[in-house]
């Protein structure tokens, strides 16, 4: 079959996971080793138009066909895919499975083992896989975190200018060192002065496979450069608003410094004329007199407070007292016992009660006013009188003043009543 571009779609779309089929395809991808340029463009297409599957069936073919130009001294195929084989391999590894990223990181451990690649090629296709396992791994770290739990990795809004264009760069630097150093590990072995010239169709086609090889270095180094003066012009916009920001902060700060000094100025002058309205009184809780030059009397200290007005007097709490009635004398009275002749003089006797406290309250709820409590048996105690005491000693005899005929009917009648 002669090689053209159908012809090379149509192996890579008949390709499957047996190894039969790998080897068969390796072998006619290598017959037509002229073509190996052309043919690692069209097999990295093939590969991104496939899904996660064949494209491990794909990095199996390049592994054969690097395998074989290694073994057989032919880097035809290993200086065709030295600039594109990391892309492949990332994204062959991007989205697949954990089946199928497993044995594409054999695939790439196989290679360091054998040096396959140079080095550098090498490195890029192992930090293009760390770099997705590290963005996988965080991803589900943020979506297995706490919905409570803040994002700390969060980008700020004024750094979000400048996130994209920092990305690209970051893609960029691996592809165009990559492509760099093929360039630069054929154009010197190309143009060693002690190699051998090989033939003129030979040595034209390595020249133009030369050609090819500086085109793409120099069209990836186009990219980074123009990646990175989209960096630089955002960082430069962030820059002028961070001096302006800079500039606005500090001449706020000089205000606030100056306000602070005046109004620790100001404090002090008033701690300064407290102490000295404290030195001119001798009590410092005296209040300041309208002599003073104080606005009026009523006026104090700042320290002390003013001195409370005295506690009013309040009576004490006396229940009301009843009024008495006049106290009146006992009447005698005269008995005349024909018994035995004397006369009896009986008159109650009251039995003096000493003042107890409360007994004006006792007495006007207990008895009527004024009058005396009775016994127990009700009855007036009683004492007689001796003849010879009829009647008690006046300061003088009861019969002068009277008329001699009453005074002598009188005696007359106590004579015959005894």
């Amino acid at each position: 079959m002669a090689y053209t571009d159908d012809a090379v779609l149509a192996k890579l779309s008949a390709l499957n996971e047996t190894q039969e089929s790998i080897v068969t395809v390796a072998q006619w991808v290598m017959f037509h080793r002229r073509h190996a340029d052309r043919t690692g463009q069209l097999w990295l297409q093939r590969l991104k138009d496939s899904n996660s599957n064949k494209r491990l069936n794909l990095i199996y073919l390049a592994n054969e066909v690097a395998q074989q130009s290694k073994a057989r001294r032919k880097d035809d195929f290993l200086i065709a895919f030295s600039p594109v084989i990391a892309e492949a391999t990332a994204t062959a590894y991007k989205g697949a499975t954990n089946d199928v990223q497993q044995k594409l990181r054999r695939v790439v451990e196989v290679w360091r083992q054998r040096q396959i690649f140079e080095i550098p090629i090498q490195e890029a296709v192992e930090a293009r896989i760390d770099e997705l396992d590290k963005t996988r791994s965080s991803a589900g770290k943020r979506m297995g975190g706490s919905i409570f739990s803040s994002n700390t990795n969060a980008v700020p809004n004024e750094l979000a200018p400048i996130v994209e264009p920092q990305q690209t760069v970051s893609k960029l630097v691996l592809s165009t060192r990559t492509s760099t150093n093929a360039a630069s590990a054929d154009y010197d072995k190309l143009t060693d002065p002690n190699a051998v010239v090989p033939s003129a169709p030979v040595h034209a086609a390595r020249l133009n496979g030369l050609l090819k090889t500086l085109a793409n270095a120099e069209g990836a180094v186009a990219e980074s450069i123009k990646a990175r003066k989209v960096l630089i012009e955002g960082l430069e916009k962030l820059l002028d608003a961070n001096r302006v920001a800079l500039a606005a902060d500090e001449k706020q700060y000089e205000l606030l410094s100056s306000r602070k000094q005046e109004i620790d100025n100001k404090k002090r002058d008033v701690e300064d004329s407290i102490m000295r309205g404290f030195a001119t009184n001798s009590n410092p809780g005296t209040p300041a007199g309208p002599g003073d030059g104080s606005p009026g009397g009523a006026s104090h200290s700042p320290i002390t407070p003013a001195p409370e007005p005295d506690r009013p007097e309040v009576e004490a709490l006396t229940p009301p007292g009843y009024p008495q009635p006049p106290q009146t004398e006992p009447v005698p009275e005269l008995d005349l016992d024909s018994a035995n002749g004397s006369v009896s003089t009986a008159h109650a006797i009251p039995t003096p009660q000493p003042p107890v406290a409360g007994a004006d309250l006792l007495s006007s709820l207990s008895s009527p006013y004024g009058r005396p409590g009775s016994g127990a048996s009700g009855s007036v105690k009683k004492r007689k009188l001796n003849v010879a005491d009829d009647f008690p000693d006046l300061g003088g005899d009861a019969m002068d003043g009277l008329d001699a005929d009453v005074a002598e009917m009188l005696y007359q009648d106590n004579k015959n009543g005894q």
